[in-house]
């Protein structure tokens, strides 16, 4: 069985992508899985930066074709802010509700129609034939408070108005249809059918 190393940590971005690519036939394995793996200091100066560095440092360290993502979300009202500093911006070891915390004081007293957000996940894959980029995009709303329990990060204060629900509020299988990180890991499938040479086209 083909494998593929996500190059994170972080169990719940292992999660939606491994959903994402349920059916393909293949073993999915990430950094967790190799402790040998040092921690990747996302120093880059873009997302785009972070991304390849932890799909670079994967492949090296595994030999393994890797795919990694770096997101960021962008509020206009902020002037693109958290962006690259996302996961940390309530400190290098905030939690994701430190996180929501200050971007929803960040906002008090905006009201909702410029609120808006563009969540962005470049997703990079990486092997011994060098690497492939993709984006993903989604364009919502931040809220004025939290709303639903369930994905991670930014998700219960990120609101898809077409749906009426934050990502926090939505089923996952349709937070990955409609998500800036699914819909990078979509493009990204092709991609990756190529180069473990996996077939027939139609997915499980």
């Amino acid at each position: 069985m083909p494998i593929i190393l996500i190059a994170t940590r972080n169990k719940d971005k292992v999660l939606e992508i491994n959903h994402k690519l349920k059916g393909l036939g293949l073993e999915v394995k990430s950094f967790l899985d190799f402790p040998h793996i040092p921690e990747v200091i996302e120093d880059g100066k873009t997302i785009e930066e972070n991304a390849l560095k932890k799909a670079r440092i994967g492949f090296f360290a595994t030999g393994l074709t890797t795919l990694s993502d770096d997101t960021g979300i962008e509020v206009e009202a902020l002037n693109g802010a958290p962006g690259l500093y996302s996961s940390r911006y309530a400190g290098d070891n905030a939690s994701y509700a430190d996180n929501r915390h200050k971007l929803l004081r960040e906002l008090e007293g905006i009201p909702i129609e410029k609120r808006r957000a563009v969540f962005r996940t470049v997703v990079v894959i990486f092997d011994k034939d060098g690497f492939n980029q993709l984006e993903g995009r989604c364009e919502g709303l931040i809220t004025e408070d939290e709303r639903g329990t369930g994905g991670f990060g930014y998700d219960p204060i990120f609101l898809l108005p077409e749906y009426g629900m934050t990502f926090a509020e939505m089923p996952l299988k349709l937070k990955n249809r409609v998500s800036h990180r699914g819909r990078a890991v979509e493009k990204a499938i092709q991609i990756i059918r190529e180069k473990l040479k996996i077939y027939p086209e139609n997915r499980i």
